[in-house]
């Protein structure tokens, strides 16, 4: 069967650099870190006392307050990332039947501050159980999908990707794969985190995963330095529009890039390090490619997963160089994880944002934080250290591994009709 052609017609974002896409977009292009103490709770016993939270966020702005007891933070900012990205395409009722709009939304963690809140109210109590009545559907990762349908009567395909740090990427991929197939003429996707709480902290911290940086939080998130001790929590989420191309034209909607090919692979090699020769990452990659059709010399411009790990940052750029060959170093990459921190589930499609933005406007944000070359890296590569880089790009690959091995890769391509 001949596959449709898939295109980005909305974006939505809340980050913890910029509220809305272009508030995001315009701190990503400055360079500006959304890093700094956390507001939340007392961090006084804990090893990491910061992170970059969503700055000036009021529930109040969105939601009533009987209609936010339902929803747990994470919820709240993907419910806002896909109301901004529906508003941003231009869908209605008028254009649109909605029977034919899906929804693919992920979390990696879920409503981790629910649980956590539950269980500390039990248990200082007598025993006698009292559970808040939307404690599980607040918890459960798959229910800001169902929240984005049941708000705007999307009927199509509705589900979640849950991968850990990939889980939006995988969404986006899925996203593009059912529209590809017929299911569906658009899907609202992405991915939202909220867990920068007391357990989230905590728990990183018990892993040795995450900075402890806490006299300099705003260079924490050191991507691809010598001296990164990991990554610096981070929160938000965000929401695409994929559109059948035809469907796409026939409304007049405005078109960001063509989304042309997604690659998934398993490192197969341990539970929470990458494979230590970047294996899984080549073949994502190496996949995504061949999904949409293009040589290694088609990709200007690679928007990494790039977390600021130790072993992380050596195998991605190891994946790259042996996929791409010499054509690596005509490569703008970055990594905008050293401005917004790492959103976890919502990670990758924060990033694939700031990809096709990239794209758009012909512009590479920069990898700040960068201080000491790491021998172990080859610094030949363009890791558009420091500032922006004006560029045009035909088309950009974006990158997002999960704890457990899984991987995911997504290609956007400058549209042409």
């Amino acid at each position: 069967m001949e596959l449709k052609r898939v295109v980005v017609t909305g974006l939505g974002a809340i980050t913890p650099i910029g509220n809305t896409v272009p508030e995001y977009w315009d701190a990503l292009s400055e360079g500006v870190s959304g890093a700094a103490g956390i507001t939340r709770f007392d961090t006084s016993k804990f090893k990491t006392q910061f992170a970059c939270e969503v700055k000036n966020y009021d529930w109040t702005k969105f939601f009533d307050r009987k209609e936010v007891r339902k929803y747990d933070l994470f919820a709240q900012f993907g419910l806002i990332a896909a109301d901004q990205a529906i508003a941003d395409s231009g869908l209605s009722k008028e254009n649109t039947d909605f029977d034919e709009v899906g929804v693919i939304w992920s979390s990696g963690i879920g409503g981790l501050q629910t649980l956590f809140e539950e269980v500390v109210g039990f248990v200082a109590g007598d025993g006698t159980p009292r559970f808040n009545p939307f404690f599980i559907p607040k918890m459960i990762a798959d229910i800001t999908a169902g929240h984005i349908s049941i708000k705007h009567g999307f009927r199509g395909p509705n589900f979640a990707t849950v991968s850990a740090c990939a889980s939006s990427a995988n969404a986006l991929i899925d996203a593009l794969m059912y529209i590809r197939l017929g299911k569906a003429v658009a899907i609202v996707s992405g991915g939202s985190e909220a867990a920068i709480s007391e357990s989230g902290v905590g728990g990183f911290n018990a892993m040795h995963a995450i900075s402890t940086r806490n006299d300099d939080p705003k260079t924490a998130s050191r991507p691809f330095d010598k001296d990164r001790d990991g990554f610096v929590m981070g929160e938000g989420g965000g929401g695409m529009v994929f559109e059948e191309l035809e469907h796409a034209l026939a409304r007049g909607a405005k078109i960001y890039a063509e989304v042309v090919g997604g690659g998934l692979s398993a490192d197969a090699s341990h539970m929470t390090s990458p494979h230590p020769e970047g294996f899984g990452a080549f073949l994502s990659m190496k996949r995504a490619l061949e999904d949409a059709g293009l040589k290694v010399d088609d990709i200007d411009h690679i928007n990494t997963h790039g977390t600021s790990t130790p072993l992380g940052d050596i195998a991605e750029p190891q994946a790259i160089v042996k996929l791409f060959g010499e054509h690596a170093y005509k490569i703008s990459i970055n990594s905008t994880k050293s401005m917004t921190g790492h959103l976890l589930g919502g990670a990758g499609v924060v990033e694939a944002i700031a990809s096709v933005l990239a794209m758009y406007h012909s512009l590479v944000p920069p990898t700040i934080n960068h201080f000491t070359d790491d021998p172990q890296i080859d610094n030949k590569l363009d890791f558009t250290f420091h500032h922006a880089k004006k560029r045009e790009i035909r088309a950009v690959l974006s990158n997002t591994f999960g704890f457990g091995g899984h991987n995911a890769t997504i290609i956007f391509k400058k549209f042409v009709q």
